[in-house]
């Protein structure tokens, strides 16, 4: 196929009727043709490969190669035949440095003795009408898959008026006709779900084999920054390749494609979420009952060893701090606030990370603590890094806070690269996913709590997935509350993305039982009539969104979170660097989570505190 291709493409020039005879004469002297391919990315998913891994790129790569190699040979031929090109200089076309230089020994010899047809012989070229028109909708040249069903509008010729045809991908086609209609199509990997670093890798892979240059657009997020952006073509070159396409949809002049999960948005409004971020589009995964993977959903009754953190914050002195376990290697334990002025909401950020860390999984925990570091609020304040001890200015408290923590948790080797993040794998959406212009649904309710000052609208911003079924898959506060809060309500939108609903269920029922001293108050139950007391804010924003959980119908009949349904609220034991106890109650005299029972009696282990007895 390659010699007749090469063979064509050559015949070409000398049949073309060219505008100008300097540009016959240019293309008469160096025979320059270019022959690529289309369909790459479908033979990736038919052979089980996923395009943009390292797998697919050593797949491209050799594939490249092979038509390369096919396709000077065929050239050489040719000019065994009808002469090489007139300004051929064999030395200096293949002394060291050129791309005829990289060639196997055979070839160069070849050339050496016969000259070559054509002085280029590679482009990869978009082919996007060839794909469509005649390849029955297959990948189109080193693209990936757009989209399994793909929306294309076409200008119809009458003025602006343009026309929206429908084209499902042609190894989907080939999928459902094989497997069915249900076939799991989760192996062709669209540009919808690709990061821009999988783009260029197959590029980078490919380019050493081209000896023009490839065409291939890269899907940029509307979002990058100045500095990501300039990255890419920084990558780009340093990856060897002559020149790169970035895209970047917008609201004013739209989309060629569209994707039918886009195109359904658009009809019905049900939701207006953008996908021009790879890590903000929304793919609900078939994913385990991550709850009952996790090893240890509450405390284990093991030896943990930490560190202690001093912190001096305008409102109030605390400790943080981090323990953990070993078993051939230290693993991750828990985190809680000790001391009697910590600032409140930062002991529920500490119990719901404490969980995240017996995930034992280092890729979520880094980015729970980035979303917290990325923080700001007009709690901030300075303190002593941790990794260098110099004075730092801290946007929040909040953190302040998590900058602690995974200082800790580096030194212990629980953060950094890991093979595999079940976790990560598990979201449906690695960012928060963005809506358009036209807004989202969503579900609001006031708070109020008297004890504390606190009033505020709780929201929760949600998404109609096409089953029908509405998730939530973030939750924000304004009004009056304290600003550790935001961190919380951070922690738990990632929870809420875990494409298992139990997960964040799980979190939120045990915060549903987080006390604060002089914190608790009277509220609606939600869905009842009656009232009942609430142990904290936190436990009632808790109670609220396990409410909303259930109407949804996300839980399954479980029963709504009550007042001392859940385990004890945070895992805090004596702030100290020694093996520690499991937590307990939270003591009315230095506010730790420290109280016991000892010889029927309830006592601090923390201050010494004796409570009741009987």
């Amino acid at each position: 196929m390659v010699p007749g291709a090469v063979r064509m493409l050559d015949r070409t020039l000398d049949v073309t009727i060219w505008p100008l005879e300097q540009q016959k004469a240019e293309a008469q002297a160096k025979r320059r043709v270019g022959l690529g391919y289309l369909g790459l990315a479908n033979a990736m998913a038919m052979l089980g490969l996923r395009y943009g891994s390292e797998a697919s790129a050593e797949f491209a790569a050799n594939v490249t190669r092979e038509l390369r190699d096919a396709a000077y040979m065929a050239s050489v031929e040719l000019a065994k035949e009808l002469g090489p090109f007139p300004k051929l200089d064999v030395e200096k076309y293949l002394q060291e440095g050129t791309f005829a230089s990289k060639l196997p020994e055979h070839i160069k010899d070849a050339i050496r003795k016969h000259g070559i047809r054509n002085s280029h012989l590679l482009s990869i070229a978009p082919t996007g009408t060839i794909s469509l028109g005649f390849a029955d909708n297959a990948s189109s040249g080193i693209e990936p898959t757009f989209d399994l069903k793909q929306y294309r509008n076409v200008r119809t010729g009458k003025g602006e008026e343009r026309k929206m045809w429908t084209a499902d991908d042609h190894a989907y086609r080939v999928l459902k006709m094989v497997k069915g209609e249900d076939a799991d199509a989760s192996v062709i990997a669209t540009a919808l779900n690709l990061s821009v670093e999988e783009h260029l890798r197959i590029m980078k892979a490919v380019i050493p084999y081209i000896d023009s240059a490839i065409s291939k657009t890269v899907n940029v997020p509307a979002d990058y920054s100045f500095e990501d952006f300039s990255r890419i073509y920084l990558d780009a070159w340093k990856g060897g390749l002559k020149g790169i396409t970035t895209y970047r949809p917008n609201d004013i002049t739209g989309a060629v494609l569209v994707s039918e999960a886009e195109a359904k948005a658009a009809g019905n409004g049900t939701r207006d979420l953008r996908t021009d971020d790879p890590d903000r589009r929304v793919e609900i995964k078939d994913v385990p009952n991550v709850v009952e993977n996790l090893r240890w959903p509450s405390r284990p009754d093991v030896v943990a060893e930490g560190v202690t953190y001093t912190v001096r914050h305008p409102h109030g002195n605390f400790a943080v701090v981090v323990n953990h376990w070993e078993n051939g290697r230290k693993h991750p334990l828990e985190v809680y606030i000790a001391g009697n002025e910590a600032p409140r909401g930062l002991g529920a950020i500490a119990k719901a990370l404490s969980v995240d860390m017996r995930t034992d999984d280092g890729a979520f925990l880094e980015m729970k603590l980035a979303s917290l570091i990325n923080t700001v609020a007009d709690d901030g304040f300075e303190m002593n890094d941790p990794a260098t001890g110099k004075r730092v200015l801290m946007p929040s408290l909040t953190a302040g806070f998590a900058v602690l923590v995974k200082h800790r948790l580096t030194q212990i080797g629980a953060l950094g690269e890991q093979e595999h993040s079940p976790m990560v794998d598990a979201l449906f959406s690695r960012k928060e996913p963005k809506t358009g212009p036209a807004g989202a649904i969503g579900w609001q309710v006031d708070v109020s709590n008297p004890a504390t000052g606190d009033d505020f609208l709780l929201t929760t911003k949600e998404l109609k997935l096409p089953n029908g079924q509405v998730r939530p898959y973030s939750v924000w506060l304004s009004g009056r509350y304290p600003a550790a809060l935001n961190g919380l309500m951070k922690v738990l939108s990632i929870d809420m993305r875990v494409s298992d609903p139990k997960w964040v269920a799980m979190k939120l029922q045990k915060l549903a039982n987080f006390g604060e001293v002089r914190g608790d108050f009277l509220a609606q139950v939600p869905g009842e009539a009656k009232q009942m007391n609430y142990p904290s804010t936190v436990a009632y924003v808790a109670t609220l969104l396990l409410a909303r959980m259930k109407a949804l119908g996300l839980l399954e009949g479980a029963p709504l979170a009550r007042s001392g349904d859940a385990q004890p609220v945070v895992e805090v034991t004596e702030a100290a660097n020694r093996p520690v106890r499991g937590g307990g109650k939270q003591c009315p005299e230095c506010g730790s989570m420290s109280l016991h029972k000892v010889d029927g009696c309830e006592r601090c282990d923390a201050c010494g505190h004796i409570g009741s007895c009987g």
